[in-house]
């Protein structure tokens, strides 16, 4: 209860609202409930991993989450349906991108983000639905915005959570949600922020094009170096592996909070905006 209140009274509340300025609320009707007690609502959602009826049900049973979310004892809890169409008018705007970058501002303001490096990297998460057979091709007709992939030999069929985090605080700066089947390296520069003294990213991202727009950028470069066929790695190659590999895998301390803590194992909703929406969210 006691940590609720503290993130109550730690975030600009009014600015996240001013934020949200797109999502219309209908003076006409049934009063609709304020943008800021459905935020709250889906931030309970991703704290404490619940579906949309577990959180209704929740916010009923719990006078902290009612509290917090500014829901009075006399006022109803917004049904799971409610909750759901909330989520789909953020993306539908665009917004979940815009919360979370909001949020952020907000943390860097109060000099939590440190900028001395940017850790890359990303995480296969298992699809919704049950994988496509070899009948059916290798496209889902429930999902077909999800991919497969291999890793360690081993076929996964879902999306990626690729993701820049602030070296020192641990903080996710950027996340970008793609199917399974996109390499890592396609996406990498686009999750480095410009601002960050260094990019750490292991093998997968160790291309010369993306090099060069680091040096460019004048950001000192920390991405492993991969031996390629009938070029074996130099010795000063295997060092710079061996030097960074610490660094880079703090990123995957990140990755266990999702999925230990947040239960990112598996996606909740099937398509990429919904599943973007809620990625946006967790982080």
């Amino acid at each position: 209860n006691d940590w609720l209140g503290e993130i109550d009274k730690i975030l600009d509340w009014a600015a996240i609202a001013a934020v949200l300025g797109k999502i219309y609320n209908s003076d006409e009707g049934r009063p609709s409930y304020p943008v800021l007690t459905l935020v709250k609502l889906l931030l309970l959602q991703q704290w404490y991993c619940l579906s949309d009826p577990g959180l209704e049900e929740a916010v009923d049973d719990r006078l902290s989450f009612r509290r917090f979310a500014g829901l009075p004892l006399d006022v109803g809890v917004p049904d799971h349906s409610t909750i759901w169409r909330f989520r789909q008018e953020l993306e539908r705007h665009g917004l979940s991108e815009a919360l979370f970058a909001e949020i952020n501002r907000q943390l860097d303001a109060r000099g939590l983000i440190v900028r001395k490096g940017t850790l890359i990297d990303a995480t296969i998460v298992q699809a919704a639905v049950k994988p496509p057979s070899m009948d059916e091709g290798t496209v889902s007709e429930r999902d077909p915005e999800a991919g497969w992939t291999k890793k360690n030999n081993e076929s996964h069929f879902g999306y990626k959570a690729h993701v820049g985090i602030d070296q020192e605080s641990g903080l996710i700066r950027d996340a970008i949600l793609t199917g399974a089947d996109l390499h890592d390296s396609l996406v990498g520069p686009s999750l480095v922020q410009g601002d960050e003294g260094a990019v750490y990213a292991d093998k997968a991202y160790d291309s010369r094009k993306f090099r060069d727009a680091l040096a460019d950028a004048g950001i000192q470069d920390g991405i492993m170096h991969k031996a390629r066929r009938n070029t074996p790695l130099k010795n000063w190659q295997k060092w710079f592996n061996k030097a960074v590999s610490p660094i880079r895998s703090g990123v995957e301390r990140g990755f266990a909070t999702m999925k230990r803590y947040y239960g990112y194992q598996r996606v909740r909703y099937i398509g990429l905006a919904r599943n973007r929406c809620h990625l946006n969210l967790m982080c």
